[in-house]
């Protein structure tokens, strides 16, 4: 993993605390935001909370926690009045003259909270470049929630949707992985645009009548159109090699973002795959071969990562990268066994694999990262969860242990049957080796007389490529 830069922007966590959310779930709601915003490439320097009964529509947070969090950016400190001020005709004419009149204050687009006043503050003096370049809410913000929050600190503002967003935009690589999150990322800009410069300036492509705000708009439609017709031809290739893999034993990783899934994948198989200690390191699916390689040759895949609150927009953009758990024949969801919350973010990951449709599989649970617990908590793991696996994908003998239980979980499914493959169809004996366990092998006047170990599925595709008579 490279080293993290000496001079990192810094980040401010707000947070609201609503009925319902206890104390323990809502601060390890925060310090996750806390890791995501520390992904995005921030040092967290503050944290404002708020216990609330619901959160304010137009800036989520009361009066006197906005002067707080602006007193943080150096911001106004303060949002604009829902309603302008009336001027009659002539006080407008005596304002146009030169004269004096009452401030007015600016205001777009905002929703006000009934009753709500703006709140008076004032410039926080200071270095800016000390100063936050990022304010991260662990809530979904509307729109106008968003701009008003950046008008009164000073400084952008993310919601949690948003930080995720931008780690997979960082974080993607393939082809694939990047038009799906563009996909994902011109949902979430796309109902935040706003009118910018002149209403009645020009612009090239513009059609008659049409605002710059519906002319962008109508952009990102054409942009998000043109994606999922590349997206469908990604598709295709995609269930073309999963068609060739087909009667492949298959093992499918799945689980929440960091708990280890890269390591153990490279661990199983040999793989150069990327790990990292970080949120959302992987985003593309891989398929490696169990190594060593069993017979049949067993496939492995890692996936992407699950969170809690993960955008629905992301779920339905990486659906097809999930597919791989879907078709697997057995899923191995891996938790981190040394987090406090990986029973909640073992329940995550469940619900969203349930999403898919990837749940009818049988599973195991992988307690991963045990050797960060002491004898005693392993103990109490065992009695919690007696079926669990524990272990560590840095512990050779773990992996070897988990190695073989794969292996003798595809055997169970494997039939004893004996294969005449004909001299002409010789090509067949190479692949069988490949697909099933040989357990003798003679050869005979008319071909290769073969007694196998063999999926059943594969066994029936053998056969009928042999033609009648090969039962």
């Amino acid at each position: 993993m490279s080293e993290r830069p000496a001079h990192r922007p810094t980040a401010i966590l707000v947070g609201v605390q609503l009925p319902g959310v206890g104390d323990a779930e809502y601060a390890a709601d925060l310090a996750e935001l806390a890791r995501l915003v520390d992904t995005l490439g921030y040092d967290v320097t503050a944290t404002v909370t708020q216990r609330r009964e619901t959160l304010s529509k137009s800036v989520v947070l009361g009066e006197g926690k906005l002067k707080e969090l602006a007193e943080l950016t150096g911001g106004r400190g303060f949002v604009p009045s829902a309603v302008p001020v009336r001027k009659d005709k002539a006080r407008q004419r005596r304002e146009e003259e030169g004269g004096e009149g009452d401030d007015e204050v600016e205001f777009d687009d905002f929703e006000d909270d009934a009753g709500q006043v703006p709140i008076v503050g004032k410039d926080v003096p200071g270095d800016s470049k000390k100063r936050p370049a990022l304010v991260a809410v662990d809530h979904e913000l509307g729109p106008s929630q968003a701009r008003n929050l950046e008008r009164a600190t000073g400084v952008q503002v993310l919601d949690r949707t948003g930080v995720i967003v931008e780690i997979f935009h960082r974080h993607a690589r393939s082809r694939e992985a990047r038009l799906q999150v563009e996909l994902a990322r011109l949902a979430y800009v796309a109902p935040r645009l706003r009118e910018t410069g002149s209403r009645g300036e020009r612009q090239a492509g513009r059609g008659a009548g049409e605002t710059e705000l519906e002319f962008d708009r109508r952009r990102i439609r054409d942009r998000m159109a043109e994606i999922r017709r590349e997206l469908e031809g990604v598709h295709r290739e995609q269930d073309h090699r999963r068609e060739h893999r087909a009667g492949q034993p298959t093992v499918a990783l799945v689980g929440y973002t960091n708990a280890g899934k890269s390591s153990l994948m490279r661990a199983l198989t040999g793989s150069e795959v990327l790990v990292a200690d970080q949120l959302f390191a992987t985003l593309d699916t891989t398929v490696r071969a169990l190594h060593p390689e069993s017979h049949p040759r067993i496939l492995v895949s890692d996936t992407v990562g699950f969170i809690k609150k993960l955008p629905h927009d992301l779920v339905a953009s990486f659906r097809s990268t999930l597919d791989e758990a879907r078709h697997a024949g057995l899923l191995l969801f891996l938790v981190d066994a040394s987090d406090p919350t990986f029973r909640e973010q073992y329940a995550v990951t469940r619900e969203v694999v349930g999403e898919i449709g990837a749940m009818q599989a049988p599973s195991r649970l992988i307690l991963n990262k045990v050797d960060r617990l002491d004898e005693e908590q392993r103990a109490e793991l065992q009695r919690e969860f007696p079926d669990a696996i524990q272990m560590s994908a840095l512990n050779k003998d773990d992996v070897a242990r988990l190695h073989a239980t794969i292996v003798a979980f595809f055997g169970q499914a494997l039939v004893e049957a004996e294969l005449l493959i004909p001299w002409p169809q010789h090509a067949l004996v190479a692949q069988l080796h490949g697909e099933a366990q040989v357990l003798s092998e003679k050869h005979e006047e008319a071909g290769t007389l073969m007694r196998v170990r063999i999926e059943p599925d594969t066994l029936k595709r053998v056969r009928g490529a042999l033609g009648p008579g090969a039962e």
